[in-house]
C-alpha cells in the first residue's frame, strides 16, 4: 500500500504547476530586503528558470553550509527559519534560507500539493547545487513544518543527495521508505506540537532507527514555531550537526 501511494505521489508531482503565487513571493522580496540586516540576498534558479529569492550569510572558516527550508505559506526570514539562519550563522556556519513556493494567502496543505511540489524540489535542488559551486563540500539540509514534507518528497526523487545530514524538524506524518536517505537525520519537534506531529513521534522513530547516526529529539516546552525556545533549538541543531560531521570525517 505504501509503495502504491508513493508512486502515484512522484506522478503526481510529474504535473506541472499552475497555481503558485509569484507576485507574492516579489511583494515579500520588495519588503524584506530594503531592512535585511543579517546576510545578502541572492537569486537561484528554479523550476522553469524562474529566479527565487535565497538569503546567504558567509561565515569565513564555516565546517559547513546549512540549506534552510521553511515551512507553508511564509519567506525565508520569517520565524524559526529566520531565527535559526541567524543563531546557525552567529555558531559558525554558512547559511542560505531560500524563498520556497507559495499559494494564496488563505491557501491550506491540499492547495500546496501536489501543485507546488514540483518546484519545491526543483528549489531544494538547485539551492544545493548553488553551495556546492561556491565549494561548500558540506552541506546541512535543514527543513520545518512542510518544508519538511517537501524535503522528504525532494530524497524519494533524489538517488544521490549532496547533502551531509538533514535536520527535519516539524514533520506531520511518517518518512515513508528513506530509501536516498543515506546521512543522519535528526528528527526533532516540540513537546506542544502540532497533534499529528505529535501522534507520528514513534513512527518517525522508527523509521529513522534505520539511518545510521540518527536521533529524534524533543525541544521541552516548545511548540510547532519553537516559540520562546529558540535558543534550545540552536543549542540541539548545533550538536546534532557537529557530531554528524565527525561521523562523516571518520
Amino acid at each position: 500500500m505504501l509503495r502504491a501511494g508513493l508512486s502515484i505521489l512522484l506522478l503526481l508531482l510529474a504535473l506541472p504547476s499552475h497555481a503558485q503565487d509569484y507576485e507574492r513571493e516579489k511583494r515579500w522580496a520588495d519588503e524584506i530586503l530594503p531592512a535585511l540586516v543579517v546576510g545578502d540576498a541572492v537569486w537561484l534558479e528554479g523550476l522553469g528558470g524562474r529566479k527565487f529569492l535565497g538569503l546567504f550569510t558567509e561565515t569565513k572558516e564555516a565546517p559547513a553550509a546549512v540549506l534552510l527550508v521553511h515551512g507553508i505559506g511564509v519567506h525565508p526570514d520569517h520565524g524559526v527559519i529566520g531565527s535559526l539562519r541567524s543563531s546557525l550563522a552567529d555558531a559558525g556556519f554558512t547559511t542560505l534560507s531560500i524563498q520556497m513556493p507559495v499559494q494564496r494567502a488563505d491557501a491550506g496543505a491540499t492547495d500546496y500539493f501536489p501543485a507546488a511540489f514540483p518546484d519545491a524540489v526543483e528549489r531544494i535542488r538547485s539551492a544545493g547545487q548553488w553551495l556546492g559551486a561556491k565549494g561548500y563540500r558540506r552541506v546541512i539540509l535543514l527543513s520545518h513544518s512542510m518544508g519538511s514534507w517537501m524535503s522528504n518528497v525532494y530524497y524519494e526523487q533524489t538517488p544521490a543527495a549532496p547533502f551531509s545530514a538533514w535536520v527535519c524538524l516539524g514533520l506531520t506524518g511518517g518518512y515513508g521508505s528513506l530509501r536516498n536517505v543515506h546521512v543522519p537525520m535528526l528528527d526533532g519537534y516540540g513537546e506542544r506540537d502540532l497533534p499529528s506531529v505529535l501522534r507520528a513521534d514513534w513512527r518517525r522513530r522508527l523509521a529513522i532507527g534505520s539511518v545510521p547516526g540518527s536521533r529524534q529529539e524533543m525541544i521541552a516546552g516548545a511548540d510547532h514555531f519553537y516559540t520562546g525556545k529558540e535558543k534550545e533549538l540552536t543549542r540541539v541543531v548545533d550538536d546534532f550537526i557537529r557530531s554528524a560531521l565527525l561521523r562523516e570525517a571518520k
